[in-house]
């Protein structure tokens, strides 16, 4: 439906889709997707070739691109040390730390498959993804070490190196920040983990063996990314180092209107555990020589601020939840954005008045983009030259097609709602050991479209909109209902901070519409966000129940739960 017919077309050459006629003059329709052997090439050919710059900073403390070659080597060769082999499962479970690029860096150099971990997980959550995925070795912060005690002998972790936040900051600074951590602020609770190592000794151990070269490709998997917890079980996404250069390539042709080469800081306050974070804000911009700043608790707003004033920013990324805090703050107006060339926000929708306020605040537009886990993660993007569609995921980035189907797999019409399917090489080799559930993700035999679970609309420009989540939608009376689109308007309201939306059953129409709401100001009632609603709403999508809340479920990256709002509804009236 989407490709341009043309009889001057030659048949092996690159189809023309919709999409392409809107696309930045500067960005191409293809890339080489194999420009690097694997995501291990890209390292080292960005280490060579911005070696005297900045890569991060943390707490104060900077790594050049240099200073971390032999701290990778180290950690490498400590692995290897260990038994582990190319293959074999490296689990990472901390914030953005300068131990993370070294760790994430040297498992990869050793041939391992990284198993990144949200910090957060309860140790029940720990268990399944270390069970599932075989990890035999991980790399813990301290402060989550009590929960790893729990449960490591029902697992195959046979090596255990457990660092502290202060860990890479070194000297007397680094000293204090472990001492106050864990004496004064106490947030390292006791653990006993006998055969643990240190940071300090696992590096130790790695400096003093000589690193070999391990040999990796294109089809070896560099990544087991856990996803789809939303419905039961997290599941691994298989991510080959091929999925992960093709985004990398993907989204660095895409960025090419506003980022030059060795020029670019970019804030990077979304976990490196998080695919969008690892792949945008750790390897896209470390192909690129730029300067990340890694925010290790971007929930102390204030503390966020402090850190944003000390540096002049070009890049930013984040999800509205975390853009919507910070210009809720005070202080915002002491942050210097004059610096700032691209905003982009992921991992769930960009409200409309977020977005605007975003840039009458920083004077950068934020431009939206998306993708999942499995898309290693970008599939669309709005461009980032100020052509952006508010509203909008953008168009699908280079050598990425993208349909919209109806239940039966057809395809459906301009502006009408289907689920988004997404073709393109960096669409993931499967989820680990589960070959069904793989088969069932994708809407043909040979894998190639996956399904996202997301309905989407698409113009005529080929600009494509999310509905909502296939699973959330609300049925109102027969009429289709969607979340997104109803918050987008409350959070318009001037007295609302944040809402969320969800389906309720109700004997007469199937659902009602109930809105979670947190106030930005006391005064608001509910009769004034249904009188708000009734103006720009048609009558049944306007909420039928409104609850206000102090604070609204979120993920680890900080998307609103309608699931668990969902369950907490059931839960109380059980």
């Amino acid at each position: 439906m989407f490709e341009v017919k043309s009889k001057e077309k030659m048949d092996d050459s690159p189809k023309e889709y919709i999409w392409f006629k809107n696309y930045p003059k500067v960005v191409p329709h293809t890339v080489d997707t194999k420009a690097y052997k694997s995501v291990v090439e890209l390292i080292d050919q960005s280490i060579q070739k911005h070696n005297e710059l900045i890569a991060f900073t943390n707490f104060g403390k900077s790594l050049t691109y240099k200073q971390l070659d032999p701290l990778v080597n180290n950690f490498a060769s400590f692995l290897v040390r260990q038994g582990l082999k190319k293959g074999d499962r490296v689990a990472i479970q901390m914030p953005n730390l300068l131990q993370y690029p070294i760790v994430l860096f040297g498992a990869l150099r050793a041939g391992l498959v990284v198993v990144n971990t949200n910090p957060l997980y309860t140790s029940r959550e720990m268990k399944h993804q270390f069970n599932d995925s075989g990890a035999k070795a991980i790399i813990i912060l301290a402060n989550f070490a009590s929960e790893l005690e729990e449960i490591i002998a029902e697992t195959k972790i046979e090596t255990v190196v457990v660092t502290e936040i202060g860990d890479m900051v070194g000297g007397l600074k680094g000293k204090i920040m472990n001492w106050v951590v864990k004496y004064i602020k106490k947030m390292v609770p006791k653990y006993h983990l006998p055969h643990a190592i240190t940071w300090k000794d696992a590096m130790k151990t790695g400096s003093q063996i000589p690193f070999k070269k391990v040999d990796v490709g294109l089809d070896d998997l560099a990544f087991l990314q856990y996803t789809g917890g939303t419905t039961g079980v997290s599941k691994g996404a298989m991510l080959s180092h091929g999925n992960i250069i093709a985004n990398v390539q993907q989204t660095s042709a895409w960025m090419l209107p506003k980022l030059k080469e060795q020029e670019e800081t970019i804030i990077t306050a979304l976990p490196l555990y998080h695919i969008f974070a690892l792949v945008i804000n750790c390897l896209l911009m470390f192909k690129i020589g730029s300067k990340s700043i890694l925010i290790t608790n971007p929930r102390d707003m204030p503390g966020f601020i402090k850190e944003l004033k000390k540096v002049k920013f070009t890049v930013f990324t984040g999800v509205n939840t975390l853009f919507n805090g910070l210009l809720n703050q005070k202080n915002i107006g002491e942050v210097d954005f004059s610096n700032l060339k691209a905003s982009i926000g992921g991992g769930m929708a960009v409200q409309k008045a977020v977005a605007e306020h975003w840039k009458e605040v920083t004077g950068c537009s934020l431009a939206e983009g998306y993708g999942l886990t499995e898309t290693s993660p970008v599939a669309t993007c709005n461009p980032i030259d100020d052509t952006e569609r508010l509203g909008t995921i953008g168009m699908p980035v280079p050598n990425t097609n993208v349909k919209l189907v109806n239940e039966e797999g057809q395809e459906v019409g301009f502006n009408e709602p289907g689920e988004l399917c997404v073709n393109g090489p960096q669409v993931m080799q499967g989820y680990w050991k589960k070959p069904e559930e793989t088969k069932a993700t994708f809407l043909d035999e040979k894998q190639e479209w996956l399904k996202t679970g997301d309905m989407a609309t698409v113009d005529e420009d080929g600009f494509f909109k999310i509905v909502d989540r296939k699973k959330e939608m609300i049925l109102v009376s027969g009429f289709n209902v969607y979340p997104n689109e109803i918050e987008d308007v409350l959070v318009q309201h001037p007295k609302v901070l944040e809402a969320g939306v969800i389906g309720v059953p109700d004997e007469r129409s199937t659902e009602a519409v109930k809105a979670f709401i947190v106030k930005k100001d006391e005064s608001l009632t509910e009769q004034e966000i249904i009188d708000f609603c009734r103006e720009y709403l048609t009558a049944y999508k306007v909420p039928k129940l409104i609850s206000f809340k102090k604070e609204l479920p979120k993920s680890n990256v900080g998307k609103i739960l309608r699931r668990v709002l969902k369950e907490q509804e059931s839960a109380q009236k059980q």
